[in-house]
């Protein structure tokens, strides 16, 4: 899937990984549900709990058109686990210190801080239909109104 050209309208591949509440996720365990798969740069940083919150806020609007939300990132279970706690985040957050979500979805590129280079993740936004299809993707995104835009989207779909 590492191709950003290309990976819409592609069958995800399965995978698992560690997620808050000592979770494991599956992308099997949720076939019949659409999926909100978004990935972040860091826990608590002022885009990212706007992001969380945004989430938060409309995830019953998401639960009434059947889609789950899950946020990816680099950080600790530890850390997801406060984040998650502090913003009452009803939903869970997928902990990837390896990085394989990112390659797989391809979201890691190289930012500009403080005039400095660095590796990071691309804040990107990914639903998957209830069978399994990477039905959209937003790359490079900006947090204002962004979540309004996937809640518009995936009542297209359900």
């Amino acid at each position: 899937m590492a191709d950003h050209a290309s990976i819409t309208n592609m069958t995800v591949p399965e995978f698992s990984a560690a997620m808050t509440g000592e979770q494991t996720f599956r992308l099997s365990d949720f076939r019949g549900k659409n999926l909100v798969i978004y990935f972040y740069p860091k826990d608590n940083t002022p885009g990212c709990t706007t992001e969380g919150i945004q989430f938060r806020d409309l995830y019953p609007e998401f639960q009434q058109n059947n889609t789950l939300i899950f946020g990816i990132s680099r950080d600790s279970l530890r850390s997801h686990e406060g984040f998650k706690a502090k913003l009452a985040m009803p939903f869970d957050l997928i902990s990837d210190p390896d990085e394989t979500l990112c390659a797989m979805f391809n979201v890691m590129k190289i930012k500009n801080m403080y005039g400095k280079q660095v590796r990071g993740v691309d804040r990107c936004t990914f639903v998957i239909d209830g069978a399994g299809t990477l039905v959209k993707e937003w790359r490079g995104v900006k947090v204002p109104g962004h979540v309004a835009d996937i809640l518009d989207f995936v009542k297209t779909i359900t």
